[in-house]
């Protein structure tokens, strides 16, 4: 029975600023390690290593990083997921900064291509079993400046595993499911891939207060299981239709993981709690594996700062100890 991938994002280069990517961060990867978690993703955005859209010719000196990145998480035993979360052309945040569309415009599917082939060959060494690339993050639909159809994306997502494959046949792909990572691809159930879903429904609960998503519930606070919103209600027997279109791409053949999931930290954390046992349970029933967004902060197990949270200092971390538990029951189930 293949084993089930849990753990964590690490955002070391998740998002250019002008600054330098940070450094894999030991004291937090030995932890997860001793705790017995097995995966790391690992989303980048390519402005780090991409410099005049010149995706052929990507900076040593930032793929080094990547480098680093991956040795650290395969020396601990553990799988790294490298992502590319800002692509060439397309981002879930701010797509309009992309002078290309990755969906529409071959110039972006070039050097999306270039840096996917330049990867495989790169890696070509490190087996599936510790690493894995997840294309793209959370495609989707984003007009009016960077227009994407289901039909759109499936043509970009088999081109990009031919090349990748063209290079290195064995390495394992992942790709996340539309509409923003939430919904499943029959469509691409015979691609060979990994489908890499969300842990973010309800919305109401898992982004509550989330500053940068457009969700007004005015003075209304969500509780679950319960009223989510005003008139709509959520349990565990709602994740578990949720999460339905999944079972039914998985029973092709397809393997899934869930590469996302969590609760904001505007939310008190009994409530938070609560969603993420039943959360838990649902991806313990179908034994498929999970990883927080982040690990230490507003959606991780250390610090994530939440209304209510009792914290315990485990190896000079301030972890919710509660959460961990749950994350390690899923382990074992």
């Amino acid at each position: 029975m293949m084993t089930k991938k849990i753990g964590f994002n690490f955002l070391w280069m998740f998002s250019y600023h002008g600054a330098e990517p940070e450094h894999a961060n030991a004291r937090e990867l030995d932890f997860i390690a001793a705790q017995g978690f097995n995966f790391v993703r690992i989303p980048t955005d390519y402005r780090f290593y991409v410099k005049d859209f010149e995706c052929d010719k990507p900076l040593e000196e930032y793929i080094a990083y990547i480098d680093e990145y991956i040795a650290e998480v395969n020396r601990r035993g553990m799988h790294a997921s490298l992502n590319i979360h800002r692509a060439p052309g397309y981002c879930i945040n701010r797509p309009d900064i992309e002078k290309y569309n990755l969906w529409r415009d071959e110039e972006a599917q070039l050097g999306f291509i270039a840096l996917w082939k330049f990867f495989a060959d790169r890696y070509k060494s490190i087996p599936s079993e510790l690493l894995s690339f997840d294309l793209v993050n959370e495609p989707s639909n984003s007009p009016p400046t960077h227009p994407c159809t289901r039909e759109d994306h499936e043509k970009v997502i088999r081109r990009t595993i031919s090349e990748i494959h063209s290079v290195d046949p064995s390495r394992e792909i992942v790709i996340d499911g539309f509409d923003g990572g939430g919904t499943a691809l029959p469509e691409l159930a015979d691609c060979g891939a990994t489908h890499s879903g969300r842990g973010y429904a309800p919305f109401q609960i898992t982004h509550y207060k989330a500053e940068w998503v457009k969700m007004n519930l005015g003075d209304f606070v969500p509780t679950y299981p319960g009223e989510v919103a005003p008139g709509q209600k959520w349990d565990i027997d709602s994740l578990r239709e949720y999460y339905r279109p999944w079972r039914e791409v998985e029973s092709t053949g397809c393997r899934v993981h869930i590469g996302e999931c969590g609760v904001y930290n505007k939310l008190p954390n009994e409530i938070a709690l609560n969603w993420f046992r039943d959360f838990a349970a649902v991806m313990d029933e179908n034994r498929w594996g999970y990883a927080l967004w982040n690990f230490k902060g507003s959606f991780g197990i250390c610090e994530h700062g939440r209304p209510g949270t009792a914290y315990t200092d485990i190896g000079g971390l301030k972890i919710d100890k509660a959460m961990l538990d749950v994350m390690k029951h899923s382990l074992k189930a």
